[in-house]
């Protein structure tokens, strides 16, 4: 059996792969139409101008749906292991609820392009990531308390050392931005998807951008911390039947009175 194939490790495997896919597709899709400059775009320019917009939108509303089913294994699995600890059920539940609002913050930036809808697509972009580092905070605290008895520390570590590397990504884009639209270097550089390296605020784009990517791929490699864990676990849907019949009475006139001549009343 291959380690794919162990539980539900699929799951988590796929929404890395699919999710970096997305950007690397629609980034050479881009690249390749001259749409944006190879070196370095931000994620959202790779996916503003047709094909690669559509590309980008079909693609990570597929993402979306991988973490919704990632992130409820997730609370499924927590939920299990610890079903007589209320702080751990409750903590559970936020890093369940913060992780569904951060997937749906995925799905705003897949369908509201940077160019045509700028602040809706910022919305989304802080659901997806901000609320994202929260909800890896969660998940790595959770980790925390249930190490040593139900998993060795260094997955904590790991955890935590991605949730790091996640918050410094954010600081670094936060503060690059900040600079690069604070009027220094111009107006309208949202629509920007063309730099020339001599332009004043060069730099400083480029240090937004990069800090993107790294976000981005460290958002991604937290999930990949879900692999061992999902190999260790399986679900199941049971169907319990209300009745032997759809209709909305348990049996038809007709079946009535199949009953009573089977039974000799008439």
């Amino acid at each position: 059996m291959w380690w794919f194939q162990q539980g539900l490790s699929i799951l988590p495997a796929a929404l890395v792969v699919w999710s970096a896919a997305s950007f690397v597709f629609s980034y050479i899709t881009a690249t390749i139409l001259h749409h944006v400059d190879p070196l370095v775009p931000y994620i959202s320019d790779t996916g503003t101008t047709p094909p690669e917009r559509c590309l980008f939108g079909i693609m990570l509303n597929v993402s979306t749906f991988l973490g919704v089913a990632t992130m409820y294994v997730r609370y499924k699995q927590v939920h299990a292991l610890n079903p007589d600890k209320p702080n751990v059920i409750k903590l559970n539940k936020l890093g369940l609820t913060l992780g569904l609002m951060s997937c749906f913050g995925l799905c705003i930036i897949a369908n509201f392009q940077k160019c045509i809808l700028y602040y809706i697509h910022v919305v989304g972009a802080c659901l997806t990531f901000g609320v994202g580092a929260i909800y890896m905070l969660v998940q790595t605290v959770l980790s925390y308390q249930m190490q040593p008895e139900l998993h060795s520390k260094d997955i904590f570590w790991i955890r935590l050392s991605v949730l790091l590397w996640c918050c410094s990504s954010i600081l670094s884009m936060f503060v690059s931005s900040v600079v690069l639209y604070s009027g220094l270097y111009g107006t309208n550089l949202v629509q920007k998807l063309h730099w020339d390296p001599q332009e004043k605020g060069y730099t400083a784009h480029l240090i937004s951008t990069i800090s993107e990517w790294s976000l981005a791929f460290s958002f991604l490699s937290f999930f990949l911390t879900y692999i061992r864990d999902f190999q260790k676990i399986s679900l199941r849907a049971v169907a319990s039947l209300q009745g032997q019949t759809l209709y909305d009475t348990p049996r038809s006139f007709g079946s009535e009175e199949q009953t009573l001549l089977v039974a000799g009343s008439i």
